[in-house]
């Protein structure tokens, strides 16, 4: 299915109704320019040099190339996806990915680019390194061929970000990836989870199993599991309205306050980068919280977290003290005595720190059984998985 509608990019476009994202549309590749050099004098193509072309070099612009243009390009993929087809669009996320672009230690990692018009953006605002992961065929001559004109800037892999890592029943179609490999192959090693990690995330989540999607990522943080195994890697990714709603509902709004709210809210600084309101899409920065391990909780027992917060968040307007007496047999009113809210207090009123602070007690606690969270587990395993 191929969707015809493009998003505007509301107060950036020149025009009413410009095109920024397009469906199934793809960003070519990328080159290297100087961040103090301005975008016009820059010279997109390489010189000919007895019947060769010679490196870009860091001084010559990426063409970005028209929205139509870029439009048409987009629409070779076969399958349903978004990509960034107005450059002005383009320049705003660059621009919010900060000035440590500059770095040599900073590596982007690109989603999906497509057609290239972010990549490109990214390399002209000065980015050292830039990673593109295309999961479509389609796409990847443009982007190697633009790999092979650049001085290293750019590295082209045949791979879905969000796919990394098939496990647990979940999807082996190709191209396959598995995240030890990929970091591997980059030269990409672990870090200190208290580190600051060089390392930035850029992509649109896809619109099928959005919400699974995001479930994955947050259950993969609180694990230490694919990308996050490597240290505290920041993501920056265009959501739907809807779920970034969903993502910082705060307690007592019950038609959005979720596990997913609560997962997110305890893990991560959230921040709003930019809404397409006419779009209904918004870019979201999800920057792991540093001491998010530092009060007993572990890659170890964080399951047991994340199956409590499901397992409350599933009906919010049930009484917590149900469920801990549960969990913690007659143990609910010396627990929500002990973090001083009310024995009547519902599931859906609880903040997300108070769900860890919670946790952190049941943990210590004798009278604590985990029986409840195995069948949990396995149906997770069974639905959701890794692919």
């Amino acid at each position: 299915m191929i969707h015809r509608r493009l998003y505007s990019l509301d107060s950036l476009s020149p025009g009413p109704g410009r095109p920024t994202f397009a469906p199934n549309l793809q960003q070519p590749r990328a080159e290297r320019t100087s961040p103090s050099s301005a975008l016009a004098h820059r010279n997109l193509s390489a010189v000919a040099l007895k019947g060769q072309c010679r490196p870009l070099c860091f001084y010559d612009f990426l063409d970005l190339g028209e929205v139509e243009d870029n439009v048409r390009q987009a629409r070779t993929c076969k399958k349903s996806r978004r990509f960034i087809v107005d450059p002005e669009l383009a320049k705003l996320v660059a621009q919010h990915l900060g000035p440590d672009l500059h770095s040599a230690k900073t590596v982007v990692i690109e989603c999906n680019p497509g057609p290239g018009v972010l990549t490109k953006t990214l390399i002209n605002a000065g980015a050292q390194r830039v990673v593109a992961l295309e999961s479509e065929k389609t796409f990847l001559n443009d982007l190697q061929a633009l790999e092979g004109l650049l001085d290293g800037q750019l590295e082209v892999i045949h791979c879905d970000f969000f796919r990394l890592d098939p496990v647990w029943g979940g999807s082996d179609k190709p191209p396959v990836m598995f995240t030890d490999k990929l970091f591997t192959d980059l030269g990409i090693t672990e870090a200190n989870w208290m580190d600051d990690f060089p390392l930035k995330v850029v992509g649109i989540v896809p619109q099928r199993n959005e919400r699974a999607t995001l479930l994955k990522l947050a259950y993969a943080l609180f694990e230490r599991l694919s990308v996050y195994r490597y240290g505290r890697i920041e993501l920056n990714l265009f959501l739907s309205e809807r779920e970034y709603m969903t993502m910082v509902a705060p307690p007592g709004q019950m038609r959005h306050y979720r596990a997913l709210s609560v997962l997110w809210q305890m893990s991560c600084h959230i921040e709003l980068l930019h809404k397409l309101p006419n779009d209904h899409m918004c870019l979201v920065r999800l920057r792991p919280r540093a001491d998010l391990f530092s009060a007993g909780l572990t890659p170890a027992n964080a399951s047991t977290l994340m199956v409590m917060v499901k397992q409350c968040l599933a009906k919010r307007k049930e009484k917590l003290i149900n469920k801990l007496n549960i969990w913690s047999p007659d143990s609910g009113s010396k627990l929500l005595s002990e973090m001083g809210l009310p024995e009547d207090i519902l599931t859906g009123h609880v903040y997300p720190g108070q769900y860890l602070q919670l946790f952190q007690l049941m943990d210590k606690s004798r009278e604590f059984t985990q029986s409840w969270l195995y069948e949990e587990i396995m149906e997770n395993i069974e639905k959701e998985g890794w692919g």
